[in-house]
């Protein structure tokens, strides 16, 4: 009997995606890979660089590795927290210095990350700093994934990978997808690339900044025949929201402004992505499409797609700010990763209820809080 097919999706959010990697702890250390077949993972940012783990994971699994899933996941992000006094006290200070700046009591000064200035500051800098690896996240990324193992452990049933970001240049979204052979280290170099703090990250040709601008996360296309196959479309997308869709007050302080201003941003693609399948289940739902037609821009009639959504807890999600999106606090880590995983525990255990539609979805996306 074959399995149900699932995907993932995991939107962004800088260090707060350490959530992230507590849910998809959560899912790999009850071995939802051994009871569902997991045929896409989609992430952007901070999810991008926890789906491109999962996905890594699940590979080697498949190829007889031991070493858990779950394992993998949590060892990554114990590296890239904040560990050595200097590194607690630079991260501390940074973090300080951007609520001042989002409450408006510190005047904010820009300066390009490709200025020469700032690139010889920032090495400067990591030369006094005890782990190289701190400031080096290209390196950092290749401490955990095998980024040259990659072709060899591909087999024609492994679940796709889909990466979130935004073409500099020509303004639009790009899909790097490892059935095209994208994936490679700069793809989620360019998914999480900050303008303010990194320069843009060239892929060939073209320049790429942080997917938030495009797709995070991508969705509709886990469902399209160009992207993932068409023995790869899932039955149910579980998506991973980093970002509260709705607030219960108006916010009117400049901090409270900030912050709001991106976790709406943060969400412009998904709701429109859920938007896009909701009216494409209505139409289906009335035979306004035809089989053919649908075919041919890359969709299944099979099965419609059904949603279920992961969230973060009330009272973790109004402890964070902007700022700590940014930061790398060993104690803000274990408590999003610690929420992650009870989260994820919740979805689970909640399987014996039938998914959302993408309508149903929507309504109570709206109704979270």
């Amino acid at each position: 009997m074959s399995k149900p097919k699932i995907a993932i999706a995991c939107q962004g959010g800088g260090s707060q995606t350490a959530f992230t990697a507590g849910v998809l702890k959560a899912f790999f250390d009850n071995n939802i890979h051994h009871e569902k077949q997991i045929v896409g993972l989609t992430g952007t940012s901070g999810g991008a660089l926890n789906a491109a783990l999962a996905w890594y994971g699940l590979l080697k699994t498949a190829k007889g590795d031991t070493t858990p899933i779950g394992k993998r996941i949590a060892d990554f992000w114990e590296d890239l927290k904040a560990q050595h006094p200097l590194e607690l006290f630079l991260d501390q200070a940074a973090t300080d210095a951007l609520r001042k700046v989002s409450a408006g009591t510190l005047p904010m000064f820009e300066i390009s990350p490709s200025n020469p200035w700032m690139q010889w500051m920032q090495s400067t800098l990591a030369k006094f700093l005890p782990r190289e690896r701190f400031t080096n996240f290209k390196g950092l990324l290749e401490d955990h994934i095998g980024f040259n193992q990659i072709e060899s452990l591909l087999k024609p049933d492994s679940p796709v990978l889909l990466i979130g970001a935004a073409n500099v240049k020509q303004g639009n979204l790009k899909i790097f997808c490892s059935k095209n052979g994208e994936f490679t280290v700069e793809a989620i170099l360019a998914s999480a690339c900050i303008p303010n703090i990194f320069p843009a990250v060239q892929v060939g040709e073209h320049y790429y900044w942080d997917g938030l601008f495009s797709a995070n996360p991508p969705v509709d296309e886990l469902i399209q025949y160009r992207f993932v196959g068409k023995d790869n479309i899932p039955e149910e997308i579980w998506i991973i929201l980093i970002n509260p869709i709705t607030c219960e007050t108006v916010p009117t302080q400049p901090n409270e402004i900030v912050d709001r201003r991106n976790q709406m941003i943060g969400n412009v693609s998904v709701l429109q992505d859920l938007e896009t399948l909701a009216i494409f289940e209505r139409v289906l739902e009335k035979k306004g499409f035809s089989e053919d037609v649908m075919k041919e821009y890359g969709y299944s009639l099979d099965k419609w797609v059904k949603i279920r959504f992961v969230h973060m807890s009330r009272e973790v999600q109004d402890s964070l700010d902007y700022p700590s999106k940014l930061s790398r606090e060993p104690g803000l880590i274990h408590k999003l990763m610690e929420d992650g995983e009870r989260q994820g525990q919740k979805l689970l255990a909640g399987l014996s209820e039938p998914a959302h539609t993408v309508e149903k979805a929507l309504q109570e996306l709206r109704k979270e809080r």
